[in-house]
């Protein structure tokens, strides 16, 4: 696993702490991992969508969600 160091600002900073403190996160590491896992699923949903609006996409949408 690789640990990264990048400035945040303060209300990001309390953001991730009320997560933690609420019992949404274990710790601030979970808080952040959830949140770039949540992004990158939210892209793959996002790069379906615009392929299926392609004007010439042909085949199974299944299929080709797994491509991506």
């Amino acid at each position: 696993m690789t640990t990264l160091s990048i400035p945040i600002s303060s209300e990001l900073a309390a953001f991730i702490e009320s997560l933690v403190k609420s019992g949404r996160a274990s710790n601030k590491a979970d808080a952040v991992r959830r949140a770039l896992t949540y992004f990158a699923e939210e892209q793959a949903v996002n790069a379906v969508l615009e392929a299926q609006r392609e004007p010439n996409l042909k085949g199974n949408l299944r299929d080709l969600m797994k491509k991506i």
